[in-house]
């Protein structure tokens, strides 16, 4: 049967939160506070971050208001030039499939509707789309502003599609495998060791096979 696929991009189909990790290392390490721990720090920017949003750009943003928070001295320029540089790189870094993500397409495209869709700033996702070279599998790409029950719900009209021939993939327990079930769609969960930690929560468990859990993208090939 020919399904809908809805795939997420950051962390499904490419690497994207090992950049954010390095840079969060980077600054603790420059910061080097006193007495706070390294997760008490982190706690202050995962804060800062649920204010400012996501992508690169506010990342940038929360880091430097965590320096200012926190800097045990005087804040200069050049600190928060540093800062600053710390999460700049991050658009620097080269954008990396996963393994089997290329072959994986190719094997599904023909067999399925594929549809990308994507959650964060607008311009530095259609950003990373372009440079995955993997666009052309897709029938559309679609970047939201955030995914939730609503986000779906909207989509199955928009693309007047039927749930239960329309599946969810990605890594992210709170914006791919959850609000995607509670909308009626079914989920592919494929677990990512670095995903970020906003999207963490636990699975919701469903009785009725609407959900699966995989290792690796290219076990879709197994069951698609």
């Amino acid at each position: 049967m020919r399904n809908h696929l809805l795939l997420d991009a950051d962390d499904t189909l490419w690497e994207n939160n090992i950049y954010f990790e390095q840079a969060i290392h980077d600054f603790i390490t420059f910061l080097n506070h006193s007495r706070l721990t390294h997760e008490e720090v982190r706690l202050v920017i995962d804060e800062a971050e649920r204010l400012m949003g996501y992508g690169s750009a506010n990342f940038t943003k929360s880091l430097v208001e965590t320096y200012r928070r926190l800097a045990e001295t005087e804040v200069s320029e050049a600190d928060i030039q540093q800062v600053r540089r710390f999460g700049e790189d991050i658009r620097a870094q080269p954008l990396q499939l996963l393994a089997g993500v290329r072959e994986t397409l190719e094997y599904l495209a023909p067999r399925h509707d594929l549809i990308l869709l994507t959650k964060g700033d607008a311009e530095e996702q259609q950003l990373k789309v372009e440079r995955s070279g993997i666009e052309s599998y897709f029938r559309q790409v679609m970047i939201v502003p955030e995914k939730d029950v609503a986000t779906y719900r909207r989509l199955v009209d928009e693309l007047q599609v039927a749930p239960q021939e329309t599946w969810m993939v990605g890594n992210s327990p709170r914006s791919d495998i959850n609000p995607a079930l509670a909308a009626g769609l079914h989920a592919v969960f494929i677990p990512h060791p670095q995903t970020w930690r906003l999207e963490h929560e636990e699975v919701q468990q469903v009785e009725d096979g609407r959900l699966l859990t995989l290792s690796t993208f290219a076990d879709l090939r197994t069951y698609f």
